[in-house]
Parts: structure tokens; sequence; C-alpha cells
């Protein structure tokens, strides 16, 4: 019962910071920081090119080869629009509910790893546990790259990681890649009379998105199959598309955002290659003949690797064995787990609450769910000190 008061009161303060990804989460950072070392744990920055922001890793036991990391991301999405009772930033606590920007995705699981921390330490950990906290994980995904590739530099990297993602603490072993870009066309304007001396940014990005659709089309109608997944096939979408003023002027700009959801094996990347080709071998010629300083313009926005965990990795039933609820699960959404995969460290998730009460107004965790948390971080930590 300390163990879980004490993840209440963590969570209380870990909701007070306002991480949304537009901001700093430099000040919970520092009050990490600050909580791991009064139980004698040091940590370290892992700082963002301009320094507005860190990740933070710490190890608890021994640095030695084989331990598991907790992974987590400290930001969170924007409250704005959204109907909340109360501050959303203000944890509260009602009828066994937990609420507050963040209190599922994912600063309850967060709250549960400090809590645990006296505890695991008290067991005298043969193996580490490595703490790991990044950012940005809502928007560029540009955190949990920059923490993983500096785990070697610091002694012996964990070799397995669990990401407390909500799952209701069933263990899930794959979700798809998320990837997408920004893309601007620029051209020539001019009055639409005389359309021989101008080029049409909007028509050569409306080119661009018919690819982008045939490849949506593709990927349906024969692409890879990977069951769990709904639907169990790559998809690709264009969600924004802006240019143009009124029409008799014709447009010299314009922009679009597209992302590739991907199931294991397949390779968002492809996509925005072929896109890629086609700009360079249909669209600019034709753009170029009348503006020759026409451009198409592919910027990554987010890249999120799909996480594929055999269904026989010793992970897994570890993870069961801490008290990871049900068999092995897919899910849609895109983690942090595949950055761990893809530097060769085993990943699963499983973490405390519903992913349905991600990113809504009056998002909550359940309390019980943050005891199943703790109940399993216990049982990890007795794994790791046999």
């Amino acid at each position: 019962m300390a163990a879980e008061n004490d993840a209440v009161a963590l969570l209380a303060r870990l909701v007070g910071f306002d991480t949304t990804s537009a901001r700093s989460n430099l000040d919970l950072v520092q009050f990490v920081q600050e909580e791991l070392a009064r139980h004698g744990v040091e940590s370290r920055r892992v700082p963002n090119a301009d320094g507005g922001k860190a990740a933070l890793h710490a190890v608890l036991g021994p640095a030695v080869p084989g331990g598991v990391a907790l992974s987590a991301h400290s930001d969170c999405v924007p409250v704005e629009g959204q109907a909340w009772a109360a501050d959303p930033f203000g944890l509260r606590r009602e009828h066994g509910r937990l609420i507050g920007r963040g209190t599922v995705d994912m600063k309850g699981f967060w709250g549960c790893v400090m809590a645990a921390v006296p505890g695991l330490l008290a067991k005298k950990l043969a193996r580490p546990i490595h703490l790991c906290l990044s950012f940005d994980e809502e928007t560029t995904f540009a955190g949990a790259p920059l923490l993983v590739d500096s785990l070697p530099r610091h002694g012996p990297p964990p070799a397995l990681c669990i990401v407390g993602e909500p799952s209701r603490m069933a263990p899930v072993i794959a979700h798809k890649g998320y990837a997408s870009w920004e893309v601007a066309v620029t051209g020539r304007t001019g009055h639409s009379s005389q359309t021989h001396r101008t080029a049409n940014a909007l028509e050569a990005a409306a080119e661009a998105v018919v690819l982008l659709k045939s490849a949506a089309r593709r990927f349906a109608a024969e692409g890879r199959r990977a069951a769990g997944f709904e639907p169990p096939w790559t998809t690709v979408h264009t969600g924004t598309f802006r240019s143009g003023s009124i029409l008799n002027i014709v447009p010299d700009l314009a922009e679009f955002v597209f992302e590739v959801r991907s199931v294991p094996g397949d390779s968002a990347e492809a996509v925005r290659d072929s896109l890629q080709d086609f700009a360079e071998t249909v669209l600019l010629p034709d753009l170029r003949a009348r503006a020759p300083d026409a451009q198409f313009q592919i910027t990554p926005r987010c890249y999120a690797p799909p996480l594929d965990l055999p269904a026989t990795h010793p992970l897994l039933a570890l993870a069961q064995g801490c008290g990871a609820v049900g068999a092995p699960a897919q899910v849609p959404f895109a983690t942090e787990g595949g950055v761990f995969q893809r530097a060769g460290i085993a990943t699963l998730v499983c973490g405390p609450g519903d992913v349905a009460q991600a990113h809504q107004p009056e998002e909550w965790i359940a309390e019980d769910q943050m005891a199943a948390c703790l109940a399993f971080l216990d049982r990890l930590g007795d794994r790791m000190a046999a």
C-alpha cells in the first residue's frame, strides 16, 4: 500500500508539469533526477540540439550486460479545445480513477517506476534495470533515438526493454511502424489565362497525392498481411493539403503531409523513395520547363520503426512471469519500442491503463492498473536479483 500511495503522489507531481510536446520537459527531468538522487541513483541527461529538452537515463544495480530497460516518454498531447471538468494539470482522484493529462499516456507508468525504485534497490540486483525517459514521442519521436544511440557510450546497454505504453498490462509483441513527411512543391505563378507561362504547383502536388493513393490501393489489394492488425496491411494516408488563393491565379506553392503505417516487413521509406523518383522523373521536368527554380522537397516529420518480437522470445515469458496479462497481442499504434528493437534490444510493450483513455478530455488511469504495474515491477526486480 505504501508503494501505491507513493506512486499516486509521484503521478500528481508528474501531471503538474505541462510537458505538452511544444513545451520544454526540463523541469520534469530535473524533478525526476532529484527524486532518483534521494535514493542514491545517479542519472544523466541526453539533450536535444538546442538544449530545450532532454531524455534521461539511469541504471539501478550493477553496470553489467544483460539488463532490462523500462522506457517511457515525458511529453503529452495538448488540452486546448477539450472539455475538462477541472485543471488538466492537477491530478484528481475520483471513484478509483486518477484523472489528468498524461495519466495513462504515460506518466502513470513512470510514476510506478519511480515509486518502485527503493524496493528494486533493496533487492540487491544482480542484473541492472535501466530507466529510460524520452521526449517528443507524441510528435517527432526525436527523443528515443538520441537516448538509445547514447546507451553504448555509457556502459553495457540493456539486453531487453519493456515500454510502458498503456496495454492494460497485456504483453504487446508487435505494432505497426509510423512515418510521416511534409512535402512542399514550388512553381511559378501568373494569370490563369497564361498557363503556358506558369508552373502550377497545386497540380503537381495533386499528381503526387494520386501516386500515394495508388500505393495505398496496392497495399490493400495485394500487400503483405500481418495477422492481428486492423487493417492487416500497410496504409498510406494524406492528411493535409494547402494551396491556391483564387481560381484565376496559378498557385506557385503547394504543401501536403502524408503518413505510412507499415506492418512489420514493409518499408515506409520505399513509399517515400517512389514518390521522390516520380517527382524527379515526371513532375520536376515538367515544372522546370517553365520555372527553372521549381522544387519538390520531402522533409522528414516523424519516424517510428515497427515492432516485431517473436512469440518464442524469452522476453515474453519473462513478462508473463512477472504478471503480464493474457496472450501476446498486436496494437495499431506506434511506440518507441521499434527504436530499441532496431538497436538490437529485444522489446515488448506492457503498461498500465487503457489506450482508449489516451489523448481524451478527462484522461484517466485506473488505480487498480497502477497497483498491477507495481506488482509487475516488484516481480521483475526479483528476477533481476536472481
